[in-house]
């Protein structure tokens, strides 16, 4: 889980200069709802969160070194590319009923039918794994038990660009346990693999990804079509920002060798880092090199605990502090899918719970909520009207209650 966020007010790369320097959003531009209107209202205005959901749908869009690129132009004036982005208008409220249980739904943190703090009981998963190991295990369970037939996972290569990759044997996930904080396409992998051999799917997303698949789920398909249909469990993580792959390489190139590089870590807030774990031990840098390092997307981001997921898993925050708190994730609950995959994984003694330290649930509110009014905020900022929001919805009840 990042730090909080600045708010920023980078200029609509399309729009106008307004009287105060800013860039004023033209709306009803006459692009449409296909690639020209997600070009426009999304690439243009790096506002693309390189989730991939626009990918492997036509022969028209590709992802190339941590970006998205159109091969041809394309004349539709509605398409799934514009309307599963998760960067493009989106009904969050109706997402949210059609999705989960209404009574179950809370403002901070959305979906709640529980909240843990957990990790693998095997020490070997959690030194290979990202904190707790908690990912690795359920997905790892999920196989064993045939909940899934496959898993899109991400994978970090020598050069810090992770690619997302398809596993189905629990053994395999062990190798891929490590963040680098660089966006990997991973709905676009599942586009490709859902028309294979595969039935039953199940992908690790961070919250834009899993918005994008909740747009994909709420899309009426054509008849013959419903590849969604194979997709039946969504492993969410906790994000503050994501880095842009370009930028962080440059950062990183000047400190180490990329191909020593293991992993990567943000402690907490305090410490004001970025850990680069390396083969010769850990690197801090400072966040003030990382910040402008941020995905520029990643400034209007709503989500910070993949609220459109089965469960979401993050780092824990705990008393004893950060050597301690970095082998546990704090998890919620959020499908019945994800309760009965969780008290399987207990039943089995795969995991391992600890009481929740009191004010723990409290604090991940307030910092989720913190997350949403900057989101509101640079939004504004970044459309130049204190009434466009550009993707969110202002008369969504839980964006209205933020509004100053």
């Amino acid at each position: 889980m990042g730090p909080r966020l600045p708010a920023v007010g980078r200029g609509f790369a399309h729009g106008a200069p307004s009287a105060q320097g800013r860039l004023v959003v033209t709306q009803n531009r006459g692009e449409g709802k296909g690639q020209q209107g997600l070009q426009k209202r999304v690439l243009e205005s790096q506002l693309c969160t390189g989730c991939g959901a626009c990918i492997g749908l036509c022969p028209y869009q590709a992802y190339h070194n941590d970006s998205v690129v159109a091969l041809h132009g394309c004349d539709m004036k509605e398409g799934k590319c514009y309307a599963f982005c998760p960067r493009t208008p989106t009904d969050l409220d109706g997402l949210r009923k059609r999705l989960f249980e209404g009574e179950e739904i809370t403002e901070e943190l959305g979906a709640m039918r529980g909240f843990y703090i957990v990790r693998a009981t095997e020490e070997q998963v959690r030194k290979s794994a990202q904190h707790g190991g908690t990912v690795t295990t359920l997905i790892a369970l999920a196989l064993e038990e045939g909940m899934i037939d496959a898993a899109v996972v991400a994978e970090s290569q020598t050069d810090c660009l992770p690619r997302a990759v398809v596993v189905s044997d629990s053994k395999e996930l062990r190798k891929r346990g490590k963040s680098s904080f660089v966006v990997s396409p991973m709905i676009a992998k599942f586009n490709e693999i859902a028309r294979s051999e595969f039935q039953k799917i199940g992908v690790v997303a961070t919250p834009c990804q899993a918005l994008a698949i909740a747009k994909m789920r709420s899309e009426s398909t054509p008849k013959g079509d419903e590849t969604i249909d194979k997709l039946k469990l969504v492993m969410g993580l906790f994000c503050g920002w994501a880095l842009s792959w370009r930028k962080v390489v440059e950062l990183l190139r000047k400190r180490t060798d990329l191909k020593t590089i293991t992993g990567m870590d943000i402690p907490p807030s305090k410490y004001h880092t970025l850990e680069v774990l390396t083969k010769d031990g850990p690197l801090a840098i400072s966040l003030d090199e990382i910040t402008p390092c941020i995905r520029e997307a990643c400034h209007y981001c709503f989500d910070m605990t993949a609220e459109f997921s089965d469960i979401s898993v993050g780092s824990a925050r705990l008393s004893e502090g950060w050597d301690v708190a970095r082998s546990w994730n704090q998890v919620i609950v959020r499908t019945q899918q994800g309760h009965d995959l969780m008290e399987l994984a207990r039943t089995r003694g795969l995991l391992e719970f600890r009481n929740v330290p009191e004010g723990n649930l409290e604090r991940l509110k307030r910092a989720s909520l913190n997350k949403k009014r900057t989101a509101i905020k640079n939004l504004t900022r970044k459309s130049g009207r204190s009434d466009e929001l550009l993707y969110l919805d202002r008369r969504d009840p839980i964006i209205g209650s933020l509004i100053d």
